[in-house]
């Protein structure tokens, strides 16, 4: 290990984890209007209740469909007021933090009609593992069921399964360790990885390990992934360590470079090591972040090219402001909406310029409200 570059690279960390420390929360909530630390005045409004653990949501034809965790794909059809169920999903297997989870649609559909999930399943022997499958979409209703990557490690806990399409087309897969932290680290092995296929399951030729769907390694339980709009580059989050398998905390956001090693288990927190690289935040206490998005500016100008970040325990949305002239760098970091809807899972922005975001609070790490649980927006204050 280089001492000098270690140095650095823990005063930066240091720096930036002082940076969200010393933010606090937005301004309170003043006759429904909620106010950030620069200003911006904005309402939360519920658009559904009484979900089940959604999951991931993600918008087509000006619709919103979503995951919910025991099996359900749903839409809020345009002017609906109430979901409308597409499928369960039978080969969904619900398990501890396994189950339906990720959801994303073709980059050109619906010309293509493609809808993809990943999801927990019963290998032969009754164990966890995941997949990821791709669907045919037409009239609301699910055919064609294909394989695009299957047999990846699965457990109660440490799935991964956030999926997103890049601006290249490609398909982007995170995987977590499968609660093995070893196979993190083990080429081998697509546990603790985020992953990049086309559209069919097969390889790009320029990946960055010859013959290998694996983009990067080194990842405990990658939760989030978007790009930066201008930039192009890709932003993931992370949880850390439990206690059981290293020190409780150790959240990361992270800029992922095609074949890096982002260390886990390795290293962690704070620590550093030659040839892996450094999360661009960390977070102790843990806040367990979840999805992550990037925000165009449509509805709220001055969110654009914000970095939005759900988390879980941490009970808020972080608004992480980057350097214009260098998106790699923290400007600001703000926790949105803390305490306020409990635990958080995804945000996203919808085609109307809002940021829609979904509750997990019946997933047993929570006291569900009765109407729990929901999809909310950020909306304009005016």
């Amino acid at each position: 290990m280089n001492r000098n570059n270690l140095y650095v690279k823990l005063i930066i960390v240091i720096a930036i984890t002082v940076l969200v420390s010393a933010c606090s929360r937005s301004q309170g909530n003043r006759g429904g209007v909620f106010e950030t630390r620069d200003g911006v005045q904005y309402k939360v409004e519920v658009i559904l209740t009484d979900l089940e653990i959604p999951w991931s949501i993600a918008f087509a034809n000006g619709e919103m469909y979503f995951t919910e965790r025991p099996g359900r794909f749903q839409v809020l059809r345009h002017k609906g007021t109430k979901p409308t169920l597409i499928a369960s999903i039978a080969e969904v297997y619900h398990i501890g933090e396994g189950g339906l989870m990720g959801l994303a649609f073709h980059p050109r559909y619906p010309d293509t009609a493609l809808v993809y999930f990943s999801h927990t399943y019963k290998d032969k022997s009754g164990n966890p593992k995941n997949r990821v499958v791709r669907f045919k979409l037409k009239d609301y209703q699910l055919t064609d069921p294909h394989i695009i990557i299957d047999n990846l490690p699965g457990a109660s806990n440490h799935n991964g399964c956030r999926i997103r399409f890049g601006p290249d087309e490609k398909l982007y897969v995170t995987t977590g360790d499968a609660s093995e932290r070893e196979r993190a680290q083990q080429m081998t092995s697509l546990a603790g990885k985020i992953l990049r296929v086309d559209y069919d399951g097969s390889i790009p030729a320029d990946n960055p390990f010859p013959n290998s769907s694996i983009y990067s390694l080194g990842h405990r339980n990658g939760q989030g992934i978007d790009w930066h709009p201008t930039s192009g580059l890709l932003f993931e989050t992370e949880h850390g360590p439990s206690g059981f398998d290293g020190p409780g905390g150790g959240d990361e956001v992270n800029i992922i470079d095609a074949g890096k090693n982002y260390g886990w288990p390795v290293v962690h927190h704070r620590e550093s090591s030659v040839g892996m690289i450094s999360p661009l935040l960390e977070f102790t206490p843990a806040v367990a972040p979840s999805g992550g998005s990037f925000y165009s500016g449509k509805g709220i100008p001055q969110f654009a090219n914000n970095f939005f970040m759900a988390t879980l325990r941490g009970r808020h949305i972080l608004r992480v402001v980057l350097r214009k002239e260098n998106p790699r760098v923290v400007a600001s970091a703000e926790r949105m909406l803390e305490d306020l809807y409990g635990r958080i899972r995804d945000v996203v922005e919808g085609p109307d310029g809002h940021l829609y975001f979904c509750t997990s609070n019946r997933d047993r790490r929570a006291t569900p409200k009765a109407d729990d649980d929901k999809i909310l927006r950020i909306i304009p204050a005016d």
